[in-house]
């Protein structure tokens, strides 16, 4: 009699308890689904040991609920020992408004369609990690992007044109990839923000569209590639550019005429094949860094400004540059 006294009692308790948990969980039920499945199909890696099911999935690590409407707002996963691909279970959490998977080398595959279902990201970031296949043209539809990330992966192909369709976008990161072909003319045609844009250490070939010219950057890093031609029509007086490299490429123009915008604090330009002399407007710079070394630049260096502050590697293997801090001029 008394363990069957104790067994309703035990039985009331549970109950009592996970009415309890009901009660007070703020998870949403699907979302708490999707992170499960998620879960699975990451092969249960033991950062994501915390996730639970009986527990509130607003309490577990690597997301986070909105205060307001308890959903998931933010997914941030980084050097976790994870193996596959990105779940396509990541479209089930349609408020969404951070998403990273980072440093995660062993994360495979293409960047999945999924992702184009949500359409409340303002954050993407997948970087350091093994996905392949191409930028996909999809990514244009996140209409709500600030910032989009996937650099240090091995993507492939050209940069979509409708990329430039993002009207918030507040800084593009597509360096450290396997990118070939142009860099298409839609980028210097957003309609919206103008972000800052990180192209380095891909494969782009061909000139720098003078479209790119009618707008004003802050960032351009399109260093490491096999870009050719001219790139003057970047500067003027009127520019607003502050950090600009293009060093390691193929470039070839005539520097002696350039002019320079007050906000200019860092230019490399080394490793190309650019002509002339340095102009007068570069001493009247507050520069914070300057590399023209390995070029076919003549003439001496202006005095004054931070020229002289920069060290001889700055302008080493020029064709005759001289002047301080180089040997002085014949």
């Amino acid at each position: 009699m008394m363990p069957s006294k104790i067994s309703i009692l035990s039985f009331s308790f549970l109950l009592f308890l996970s009415q309890t948990l009901s009660a007070t969980e703020r998870c949403n039920p699907n979302d708490k689904k999707a992170l499960l499945q998620i879960k699975k199909d990451l092969n249960n890696p033991y950062q994501l040991a915390s996730w639970d099911p009986n527990t509130d999935c607003c309490d577990w690590y690597v997301v986070q609920c909105d205060p307001n409407t308890n959903r998931i707002v933010q997914f941030n996963l980084f050097s976790a020992n994870i193996s596959g691909q990105i779940p396509a279970a990541i479209a089930d959490l349609p408020f969404l408004e951070t998403l990273v998977f980072r440093k995660l080398t062993n994360l495979t595959g293409q960047i999945p369609q999924a992702i184009s279902k949500l359409t409340n990201l303002k954050l993407l970031r997948l970087s350091y990690t093994n996905l392949s296949g191409p930028v996909p043209t999809f990514l244009s539809q996140l209409k709500n992007l600030t910032f989009l990330d996937l650099s240090f992966n091995n993507l492939t192909g050209a940069i979509p044109p409708s990329i430039s369709d993002l009207p918030n976008l507040d800084a593009l990161h597509l360096d450290r990839n396997k990118l070939t072909g142009s860099i298409p003319d839609s980028l210097g045609k957003f309609t919206g923000k103008v972000p800052d844009l990180y192209l380095s250490h891909n494969h782009l070939t061909g000139s720098v569209p003078r479209s790119l010219g009618n707008l004003n950057f802050i960032v351009l890093d399109f260093s490491r590639n096999q870009l050719a031609g001219d790139i003057s029509f970047l500067f003027g007086t009127n520019k607003t550019i502050q950090i600009l490299d293009f060093s390691r490429n193929m470039l070839e123009f005539d520097l002696t005429k350039v002019e320079f915008p007050a906000s200019l604090t860092s230019l490399d330009l080394n490793h190309n094949r650019i002509t002339g002399s340095l102009p007068e407007g570069l001493s009247q710079l507050n520069l914070q860094y300057l590399n023209v070394s390995y070029n076919r630049l003549c003439g001496q260096i202006p005095v004054g400004g931070k020229l002289q502050s920069f060290d001889a590697s700055s302008y080493v293997h020029n064709k005759c540059l001289c002047g301080a801090p180089l040997p002085p001029c014949n």
